[in-house]
């Protein structure tokens, strides 16, 4: 196997405080739970926590332990490890300056403190499977033991929320080794436990903790939280001592054991895809072993009734829940990529239950309740999802099972459905949207503002239709079932595909037929879908066309731009208020999974192996900064394209594990 990336980092970023809260970690649980936090110890965003627990799996979204504040005392002297901000401006104490080592081993966070001669470890992770954190300290050297102090400071709201204090009193009942706390009747009860000896409730409120990037985006920047219990414990030289922040009240403090259960889990992980990809395993890059274990952060368990260990897609972290659209993006890059079809099969079954009026749904609501179904490309992308699963598995059972509902899709997209989605009798192509709706994937909207509306014949969509057409006139084959309308529409479809040539620009309109506008040549990345899908409707010079233009105008290190420098509305910057961010969603803005089809696209075209393979690099090496070991959602249009919006996002790690495997697999030849 080839050598796991090293993410590590010694006192030149951890004790620069701007350097060290830029770099975010984040480990997950497997149910929609998390921690994280950022590598100086401080907390700035609202999302951080210790224990953000999922209590409506994978939904339900609640920070119920914040932090933990260590001090110890060590030689005569006390060392505080904890960092804060508080809204008065002040950082206080400031831990970060003790901190000689950050690194991630596999998936966990590992910090050393250094306290005079002493070294002090500190490891998080979680259980999978349960809302339980773990937070472990040893004393991996000194001249003699030390004490440490661990005050932990609790909550209990929505992870979107902040809390103010006022005259809120929690109950808190000690236990054997520990705090049990709940917050108001009916709330969920929460433990706090530890192997150390003594523990002693509090109920102290520490007024003012401020988030610096709440302030950033304009948005509400300070709270309180609840000192709850304090923690005392004596460490002799390589002892630990271990804090257990969960919703079980039975959960263990066995440090040792949980560890070890994290770590399989993790090699687990790099052996199934190791056993799928002998082939070209070898030949990996450092930051491809730590994009699979990012993987499996936003897989997610989702049961039904039908298939109660069924799996779903969190689309990102921190504030993403399930998106239709999203999890059918990420899906083969998630699963099949990674060596876990059998989670892909999940996950395409239970989306299917969920088809209604031919349609996928967009969003799963995180409170809960009725799917939405406003998008055009979810359903689209469902297709090429089982394309995928169907190409690496054979599984025919599956295809068969189905086979009904894709044909209903179909049907009901020809025949019209919501949001005036229709296929257009005079071309064949698929028509979409109206005044007040956005159904793409460019979807920002800010009041009655839709801030790129592409209603009509987006060019993507069209690629993606003309794609799901082809896919089931395959699928009617496999299965001896008629195929012929299937294949008379798509072949209407790509022979209309030609009016999106803008001759002009030599590359794709972004959208035809467009209500008061006719046709939209504004610069955007679409078109590349164009090429990087397996069925091309645009001729070997156009593909060409189109991958050059996207290349000189949209390219950067870490993805595409959604729109080119120079066009009408372009902004190199994702910063400010919302109503700022929105704006510029899709303006421009750096797009990460936009990355995977390009190189692809361009290895369509060019037919150089080790060319394709280069522009995913940049990106790839990106685990080193924002959220550490993954990938962020987005980054500025500008220089040095600054990586922005959720840590972690599923199509962007998604998109490039899935290029870079096929592009990567010589037993598979490129597409022409």
């Amino acid at each position: 196997m080839s050598e796991q990336a090293e993410i590590q980092f010694g006192r030149e970023i951890c004790g620069d405080l701007t350097a060290a809260e830029s770099r975010e970690w984040l480990v997950t649980n497997g149910i929609g739970g998390y921690a994280s936090g950022t590598i100086a110890g401080s907390q700035t965003r609202r999302y951080h926590g210790l224990l953000v627990a999922a209590l409506r799996p994978p939904v339900g979204r609640t920070q119920l332990v914040s932090a933990i504040d260590e001090i110890v005392h060590y030689g005569g002297t006390s060392f505080s490890l904890a960092t804060h901000r508080w809204a008065s401006g002040a950082v206080d104490p400031k831990g970060f300056f003790l901190l000689e080592d950050f690194h991630l081993e596999a998936s966990m966070p590992v910090w050393t403190y250094a306290l005079a001669d002493a070294l002090l470890e500190k490891r998080v992770w979680m259980r999978q499977g349960e809302n339980t954190t773990f937070i472990t300290y040893t004393l991996l050297r000194g001249g003699a033991a030390l004490e440490i102090e661990m005050k932990a400071l609790v909550n209990y709201r929505d992870f979107h929320s902040l809390t103010h204090a006022g005259n809120w009193r929690m109950k808190i009942t000690p236990l054997e080794q520990g705090i049990r706390v709940e917050a108001f009747d009916g709330a969920t009860p929460f433990y706090l436990k530890s192997s150390a000896p003594k523990c002693e409730p509090r109920h102290e409120w520490y007024l003012g903790c401020h988030f610096a990037e709440e302030t950033a985006r304009g948005l509400e920047d300070r709270e309180d939280r609840l000192f709850a219990g304090l923690f005392r414990a004596k460490l002799e030289v390589g002892s630990s001592v271990t804090l257990v922040a969960s919703t079980e009240a039975v959960a263990s403090f066995d440090g040792e054991t949980a560890r070890a259960e994290r770590a399989n889990h993790d090699v687990k992980l790099f052996q199934e895809w190791q056993a799928k990809n002998e082939a070209f395993a070898a030949e990996a890059p450092s930051w491809f072993w730590q994009l699979i274990l990012a993987a499996d952060q936003f897989i997610v368990r989702r049961g039904l009734p039908e298939e109660p260990d069924g799996h779903s897609v969190i689309a990102g972290y921190h504030w993403f829940g399930e998106w239709g659209r999203d999890a059918m993006i990420a899906l083969p890059g998630l699963t099949l990529a990674t060596g876990r079809a059998s989670v892909a099969r999940q996950i395409l079954m239970a989306f299917s239950r969920y088809v209604d009026g031919g349609m996928l749904p967009n969003n799963f609501p995180d409170g809960g309740g009725k799917p939405e179904y406003n998008t055009v490309d979810a359903t689209l992308w469902y297709f090429e999802s089982i394309r995928q699963y169907f190409e690496a598995t054979r599984d025919a059972m599956t295809l068969q099972k189905l086979f009904p509902v894709l044909a209903s899709m179909i049907e009901a997209h020809i025949a019209g459905t919501r949001y005036n989605i229709h296929v257009d009798l005079a071309d064949g192509l698929l028509s979409a949207g109206g005044p007040g709706v956005q159904l793409t994937w460019m979807d920002a909207k800010i009041g009655d503002w839709v801030v790129t509306p592409r209603a009509g014949k987006p060019v993507e969509i069209n690629a993606l239709w003309i794609n799901a057409l082809e896919t089931m006139g395959g699928f009617a084959r496999v299965l001896a079932k008629p195929s012929d309308a299937y294949e008379r529409n798509a072949a209407k479809a790509k022979k209309s595909f030609q009016r999106f040539w803008n001759a002009e620009r030599n590359c794709c309109f972004d959208v035809i037929d467009s209500p008061g506008i006719g046709n939209d040549a504004s610069l955007r990345p679409n078109q590349i879908f164009a090429v990087s899908l397996p069925v091309s409707p645009l001729n070997p010079e156009q593909q060409k066309r189109v991958v050059d233009v996207c290349a000189r105008y949209l390219l950067t290190s870490h993805g595409l731009r959604s729109l080119a420098p120079g066009e009408p509305g372009y902004s190199g910057r994702y910063e400010g208020s919302p109503h700022d961010r929105d704006a510029v969603y899709h303006q421009g803005t750096v797009w990460g999974w936009l990355l995977g089809p390009f190189a692809l696209a361009h290895y369509r075209v060019y037919q150089d192996r080790e060319t394709a393979l280069r522009f995913l690099d940049p990106l790839g090496r990106q685990i080193q900064a924002g959220g550490l070991g993954t990938l962020s959602e987005i980054f500025d249009g500008d220089a040095p394209f600054t990586p922005r919006g959720c840590i972690a996002q599923a199509w962007t790690v998604a998109e490039v594990l899935r290029a870079w495997q096929e592009i990567a697999d010589k037993t598979k030849p490129a597409i022409r």
